[in-house]
């Protein structure tokens, strides 16, 4: 599997023009937006799009589509809001459907080649596509398909689809769409463009969300409802997995095509990924999120002792709301979000980067003195954040900092589109929880197990291991699929290996 290019590693000014507190955070996948049947549809795209960019700030772009106009593209890198809010670049994207995406790089590297929709050519015609997941053969594939002639214009997973597409014998696009899907592994969600409709399709596991929404008479397929709420669209339903759906001008057609298998969807969209505002899985994002802190609180009980429930801005907000109803323990807001810092002008030396984590969070240190306070987080990743939080809170004045995690450890690396670090650098592949909690300097250190983060997700039997309902690989290491790339690398990691230490 292709690797992640970090902007920490090789942008020696990233700690201060990011946000601290961000920096150790699982990324967001990606996000997907798509609406067929408006002369507005750009527009309504770029503002689907900017209600998903928490799901990637790296780069965005829409490929729109009409009739008597074509095909029209623009990528870029940064933000929708700093891209997409003109008119002139409205009007340069015509057409009655629009497709458009979010990203934060899993598979590729960064660059404008990356960026999607990406668009071929094909003998019937132009055809974009827009990827949210990963894709665990696709080194496996691309290496099959460069043999057999094919050549790549990016390092991006979403491109082997396009060639597996226009190498297929079948004959119609539908079918040769079909074909490429049932020689993919891994997690996606897609939407995509072609002069016949829009189509959009999702994993046979449903790892990857994709909902379905309809404003007046146009339909539209997305990653999340905040998208459809922000055009004032309906929400349908959610595009079930291995469903793929077909929209022209006759309407929406429902297909199966490929293997039914039992859904696993990514539990950790719960946890972090989704806004708040969104319905997934037939469930409020926020709601369950509250759960998660109550469900927390209960197997915390009679273990911390505190004053204050504290949230760690801003995905820890709702598990602590529901910690604190749940314990009666009373809530405070004591890290305070500066919400308008952008880049520092000040030369990043060491002194001014320790001073930038100041610039963007700053310790309420008036209801912090002298209290015993319970820190609540949605994850640890590498443990730096935490560290910086809890040394945050004692120098506030804080007499004992009490951290408790809104999930399980995340030991495991995820494969289906999030970018999480090799499991080497994960803190919970590397110590027990008591070692965990010296790193961070904390008092105590209490995870979520995963039994109690099903019950919040409205499984009160807990995880059953034998059918989870759920992917949660990223806390288990029960991956739903097999992982040929990764698989494949291990195996030539252990040949190089055996060949060095016998000479040979």
């Amino acid at each position: 599997m292709a690797q992640t290019t970090n902007p920490r590693e090789t942008n020696p000014f990233a700690d201060v023009t990011t946000n601290p507190f961000d920096d150790d955070k699982l990324r967001e996948e990606c996000g997907v937006f798509g609406i067929f049947g408006t002369p507005d549809a750009s527009a309504h795209c770029a503002l689907g799009l900017h209600a998903l960019q928490h799901r990637g700030q790296e780069a965005a772009g829409i490929t729109s589509y009409g009739s008597e106009q074509g095909f029209h593209s623009k990528k870029v890198l940064g933000h929708v809001a700093d891209n997409f809010t003109s008119q002139d670049v409205i009007d340069s994207l015509p057409g009655h459907c629009a497709i458009g995406h979010v990203r934060y790089s899993t598979t590729g590297g960064t660059g404008l080649m990356n960026v999607q929709p990406l668009f071929a050519e094909f003998a019937s015609g132009g055809f974009a596509v827009a990827h949210n997941g990963n894709l665990t053969n696709a080194t496996h594939l691309r290496k099959s398909l460069v043999r057999r002639g094919a050549i790549f214009q990016s390092t991006s997973d979403t491109e082997v689809i396009l060639h597996l597409i226009a190498k297929s014998h079948f004959r119609t696009l539908m079918d040769r769409f079909v074909d490429a899907l049932n020689q993919i592994e891994g997690a996606y969600s897609l939407v995509t463009v072609a002069r016949e409709g829009m189509i959009g399709v999702r994993d046979p596991l449903g790892v990857r969300p994709l909902v379905l929404g309809k404003l007046d008479k146009a339909w539209i397929m997305c990653s999340e409802t905040c998208a459809l709420d922000i055009i004032g669209a309906e929400f349908v339903r959610d595009v079930e997995p291995g469903e793929v759906v077909v929209i022209t001008e006759e309407g929406l057609t429902s297909l199966k095509p490929l293997k039914q298998e039992s859904a696993r969807p990514c539990i950790f969209e719960h946890v972090y990924f989704a806004r708040p505002d969104s319905f997934m899985d037939g469930m409020s994002v926020y709601e369950v999120r509250k759960r998660i802190g109550a469900e927390l609180a209960r197997e915390n009980s009679g273990k911390v002792d505190a004053d204050l429930v504290i949230p760690v801005p801003d995905s820890g907000v709702p598990a602590a709301i529901g910690y604190a109803q749940e314990s009666g323990i009373p809530f405070e807001l004591g890290i305070i979000r500066n919400h308008y810092v952008g880049r520092t002008f000040i030369e990043p030396s060491d002194q001014i980067r320790h001073f930038g984590v100041k610039l963007k969070h700053n310790a309420n240190r008036w209801h912090i003195k002298g209290k015993r306070i319970i820190l609540v987080d949605d994850s640890i990743v590498r443990g730096t954040t935490s560290l910086k939080i809890v040394n945050m809170m004692r120098e506030a004045g804080a007499t004992e900092v009490h951290m408790c995690i809104a999930s399980p450890p995340t030991a495991h690396s995820c494969f289906y589109g999030v970018d999480t670090p090799e499991r080497s650098k994960l803190l919970a592949a590397r110590m027990d929880i008591e070692g965990m909690c010296k790193h961070i300097n904390a008092d105590s250190l209490t995870f979520l197990t995963i039994d109690g983060l099903y019950r919040a997700v409205n499984r009160p039997e807990g995880r059953v291991k034998s059918c989870p309902a759920f992917c949660d690989a990223c806390f288990t290491g029960d991956y739903p699929t097999f992982l040929t790339d990764q698989s494949e690398a291990e195996a030539g990691d252990s040949q190089l290996e055996l060949i060095a230490s016998t000479g040979r």
